[in-house]
């Protein structure tokens, strides 16, 4: 396997097959060409229709995708095994009586995802995907977004946000290796995921039926979920039966999130027993941990000295944070669709991750580039958050942002206690920190005299302004 790092993402192409595959593509079609290099740059595989230099699928949006098409035929469904996707992929066989391919993913939630396979196989599906795509995910989505050190409204890591282009994109993959002609997701209509999964639907594949069962169906309430289930003979857990709602949680190795509950009132404080991936930092021990994160081009590569892969670099860094009480945020914030929403997050190996590049950042980056990257942070942020993974303006700030981390490499040194992350220490063979410029004993490199001038030139403007506007009235 080849690894390219490209401007949006790092690709793993086997010997860069896709591209050469794109290449002879452009050759022999010229028509197909523009489709079978961007399908290759992206890291997918090159459809048939390219190949054989035939019209190109993103010719014409068929009918499927704008109402008033026949059913499905065959529908990739993103599968956690859960209760909920079970309804719907037992829901797509009774409504549209087709075949279904199921795609689950093991993104590091921290739950065995091969009971899907029985699950699915007892509903009589043929053909399940299930892959471990942890260190793709790290690699190739985690670490390109924190290189832009992304915060959405200023709090949120973006956990949720980061893995929806990877699902959709496998789904998009299989539906193309399967023959399948609709993809479909268990995203609510009052949420973003719908939004961040369909826009990855259509950016790869323009002509794809999308179907979102909870816009569709009348089953509007868990009552009448359970009693669909019960029907069709799905095992319902205990567990669901209760009287409560359960808390509505998304995992993957990047983080957790809580939502419903207790939380839908904002004022109502999250109770001990929810958390799972940390100690309450009350609870965390008396005495800190020190740690020392080295980083290649901006992205983390070591942790102590010993190197990891990129899903074990996140895997250890959300030990040593669970551990010390660190990345739980309580968040109020601005959903795409326009209502406000209430999430508990537990993000701790990121959260370590965004302080250590801040640190090793603010020694290698010259101030203009550091001090633009943070203006450009917010919209890359807010792409992301709206579900704009694929879009050219990602792509576009990601080759700026990724062109500003060529020289960011060296060692932080981090302590961890009771919930804080405290940088001690940073060093680089990279570094812009002059300690003979800064001293402040005598020195024969920074002339001291030579601050009048510049103060008196960048002050012109704010003189002239005061005697033109109001020294003048006198």
């Amino acid at each position: 396997m080849k690894t390219l790092r490209q401007s949006s993402v790092s690709i793993s192409l086997p010997g860069a097959k896709a591209t050469a595959f794109a290449s002879n593509a452009r050759r022999r079609t010229g028509a197909c060409s523009t489709e079978a290099s961007e399908l290759a740059r992206r890291g997918m595989s090159v459809p048939k229709a390219a190949r054989r230099g035939c019209r190109s699928s993103r010719g014409v949006m068929c009918s499927a995708a704008v109402g008033g098409a026949p059913n499905p035929k065959k529908v990739v469904l993103a599968y956690s095994g859960g209760l909920d996707t079970s309804i719907i992929l037992k829901w797509l066989q009774n409504t549209y009586g087709c075949e279904v391919v199921t795609f689950t993913a093991d993104l590091g939630q921290g739950e065995e995802v091969e009971p899907a396979r029985k699950k699915a196989e007892a509903l009589g599906i043929k053909d399940i995907f299930i892959e471990d795509v942890r260190e793709e995910f790290v690699r190739d989505y985690v670490f390109p977004m924190f290189r832009s050190n992304a915060l959405y409204e200023g709090v949120y890591l973006l956990g949720t946000s980061i893995a929806r282009p990877l699902i959709a994109k496998r789904q998009i993959e299989i539906a193309q290796e399967t023959g399948a002609d609709a993809v479909c997701h268990g995203a609510t209509g009052k949420g973003n995921d719908q939004v961040r999964f369909e826009l990855g639907y259509y950016a790869l594949k323009p002509d794809i039926r999308v179907i979102a069962p909870w816009r569709e169906w009348e089953l509007n309430s868990r009552t009448s979920l359970i009693q669909y289930a019960e029907a069709n003979g799905i095992e319902v857990p205990a567990s669901k039966k209760s009287g409560e709602a359960p808390y509505s949680m998304d995992a993957n190795l990047l983080h957790i999130s809580y939502e419903g509950n207790i939380l839908e009132d904002p004022w109502a404080a999250p109770e001990e027993d929810m958390f799972t991936r940390s100690v309450s930092p009350e609870n965390a021990p008396d005495v800190p941990t020190s740690v020392e994160i080295e980083f290649e081009q901006g992205d983390p590569v070591a942790i102590d000295g010993v190197y990891l892969s990129p899903a074990a670099m996140l895997t250890k860094l959300n030990e040593l944070g669970g551990a010390n009480g660190i990345g739980r945020s309580d968040i109020v914030e601005s959903r795409f669709i326009g209502m406000k929403s209430r999430g508990v997050y537990e993000t701790p190996g990121g959260t370590i991750l965004l302080q250590a590049r801040r640190a090793m950042e603010s020694i290698c980056l010259d101030r203009g580039q550091m001090h633009l990257k943070d203006e450009l942070m917010p919209k890359y942020a807010e792409l992301l958050y709206n579900g704009f993974w694929w879009s050219p303006e990602r792509e576009m700030l990601q080759a700026a942002i990724d062109d500003t981390q060529k020289f960011v490499s060296g060692v932080v040194r981090l302590k961890l206690y009771k919930g804080n992350v405290m940088v001690t220490g940073r060093k680089s063979k990279y570094s812009l920190y002059d300690e003979e410029v800064v001293t402040f004993e005598e020195d024969s490199v920074y002339d001291q005299k030579d601050a009048q001038g510049f103060i008196k030139l960048q002050a012109l403007r704010l003189r002239t302004l005061a005697q033109s506007r109001y020294l003048s009235k006198d």
